[in-house]
């Protein structure tokens, strides 16, 4: 019996690293496609650098008329917006061409990707890796770079300090899932990739700014249902020294990389539920 309960395991952990070997293969021929033309990408990506940093014009604009929103500092915002940017560009980096789903099952092109030797889920996220969507990530950890000198009031201690790359990787993570989620809600609803953006490239607007100024049940929402608090919120609030709106256990700042672990096998359940609905085009 334990041999027998061994044997699916073991075959699981060969497709994770089959679809590991697959995504990385399939990204580095997007690379190098990309790096054949090396001033498009650094032009790309600074346009795309730019493009992301006029969020952050806003909030600067905004403290040119406030001295602090919601009880938060310039500095402390700043923070929220670094972490939580980096993070996005993370998951975006990894897994933003999932919104391309439903354009592959209107058009039947999904077919092609079924009857090769690779996990579906990998060729879907490497397909067109775009490797200029690191000036997403740039532009948040230097926003995160500006916030951390403006911060004098926090007292810096190593467990605070391992927590900030641990949210941007675990929040990352927290936007991948999410992305695949969408990808799975497109076989159904073939024409969603807008309900996708909203939760992804939203929930990142709504994390740029204080829990403080928003409604406690939006708060309570984004915290136990869709767990997006964790991305920054949460975590960032303990590094700051500051009480979160809500009553939650203080060991909850350190809790993003399990919410990420659990979030991802939700996604994963979602995944294989949509394309076990797929049905082929036919033609």
């Amino acid at each position: 019996m334990a041999e027998e309960r061994l044997v699916p395991a073991r075959g699981r952990a060969a497709l994770a690293r089959d679809g590991f070997r697959a995504y990385g293969l399939i990204a580095m021929m997007w690379i190098r496609s990309t790096m054949a033309y090396r001033t498009s990408f650094a032009l790309t990506t600074v346009a795309h650098f730019a493009g992301t940093g006029l969020d952050f014009v806003a909030v600067l604009l905004m403290f040119g008329h406030v001295e602090r929103l919601g009880g938060f500092s310039l500095g402390e915002v700043a923070f929220l917006y670094g972490v939580a940017g980096a993070a996005l560009g993370i998951g975006d980096l990894a897994m933003g061409t999932m919104g391309r789903v439903g354009q592959r099952v209107r058009d039947g092109t999904l077919d092609t990707l079924l009857v090769r030797p690779a996990p579906v889920l990998a060729q879907l996220a490497a397909d067109h890796f775009a490797l200029r969507r690191i000036g997403r990530i740039t532009q948040g950890l230097a926003v995160l770079a500006y916030a951390i000198t403006q911060l004098d009031e926090v007292e810096w201690t190593p467990l605070k300090a391992l927590l900030v790359p641990v949210m941007m990787l675990s929040g990352g993570a927290i936007f991948a899932a999410l992305f695949t989620m969408g990808g799975a809600f497109q076989f159904l609803a073939q024409d969603a990739a807008e309900v996708q953006s909203a939760f992804t490239f939203g929930g990142n607007t709504l994390l740029q700014y204080p829990p403080t100024v928003f409604a406690k049940d939006l708060v309570r929402g984004v915290t136990f249902l869709l767990p997006l608090a964790f991305v920054n919120w949460i975590p960032v609030m303990y590094v700051l020294g500051r009480p979160y709106p809500l009553e939650v256990p203080g060991w909850f700042a350190f809790l993003s990389p399990v919410v990420a672990v659990g979030f991802w096998v939700a996604a994963g359940l979602l995944w294989r539920l949509g394309l076990r609905s797929y049905r082929s085009t036919g033609s």
